[in-house]
């Protein structure tokens, strides 16, 4: 990529956050309330006050390892199911109404439910799984009923080791459905788990952090722990598509 292109798409990216800001600072004169709406400044400078303490990055890092055990748990699960519902027809018939069941319930009534068989610091991170599970066994049951089965039969006839056959055919067919099932599954993890941390107030959490916020009207803490949400959230899907854009080029 040139560096005009890239220059390009920076100048875009900071024009874009400066409207934004430029919105939210309008909006919070308007309502000229900031229990309501605090401005950008404030949030900025609240964030400086928090990010200086241990407290800080203990509850990030507390929330950060149960959203990313959930979505990994999410992952390997659902893609275990995808494969079982795939090459079995009797397992299908049995899971797949279940799943879909799960996509369908709310989160809070999960949370609620799992008070009575969990700890409060893994309900979080049985609320990911539950959510990105699902995401994963779509996505790939998707990807392999539309595998080329001529490229697998070719496979077959010229005994192409399985390894390679691995490598070569059914892994990068099946890698743009898994890129998008762990993009769609994070952004719901983050959703969900965050959600589940604010009605099960694990002993450190973002989720309970934000909860306080909220019963002691400190609207700018609830829009700190927000962007740090987004960001994390962000960050990772990035990473993502950082490790699936390098994975593309060595095949």
């Amino acid at each position: 990529m040139k560096a005009s292109t890239i220059s390009l798409k920076i100048l875009k990216g900071i024009g874009i956050f400066s409207f934004w800001i430029g919105v939210w600072y309008l909006a919070s004169t308007l309502i000229n309330k900031e229990i309501f709406l605090p401005f950008p400044h404030t949030v900025a400078l609240r964030f400086l006050e928090l990010s200086g303490t241990a407290g800080f990055w203990t509850t990030v890092a507390a929330s950060l390892a149960r959203i990313l055990r959930g979505f990994i748990y999410g992952v390997v699960f659902g893609s275990g199911i995808a494969l079982l519902t795939h090459y079995s027809s009797l397992a299908g018939g049995l899971i797949s109404p279940f799943i879909r069941m799960v996509r369908a319930v709310p989160v809070a009534s999960f949370t609620l439910l799992l008070f009575l068989w969990l700890d409060n610091d893994m309900i979080p991170v049985f609320i990911a799984l539950l959510m990105v599970a699902p995401i994963m066994w779509e996505n790939l049951s998707a990807g392999l009923g539309a595998m080329d089965k001529g490229l697998l039969e070719m496979a077959k006839v010229y005994r192409i080791p399985r390894g390679k056959t691995l490598k070569k055919i059914i892994f990068p067919s099946l890698s743009p459905y898994f890129c998008s099932g762990m993009l769609t599954g994070l952004g719901l993890a983050w959703k969900s788990g965050i959600a589940a941390e604010v009605i099960s107030y694990p002993s450190v959490a973002i989720g309970k952090a934000l909860g306080e916020a909220k019963t002691y009207l400190e609207t700018a803490d609830v829009f700190v722990w927000t962007v740090v949400v987004i960001a994390l959230s962000l960050a990772f899907e990035g990473l993502i598509r950082l490790l699936f854009r390098k994975r593309r080029k060595k095949v």
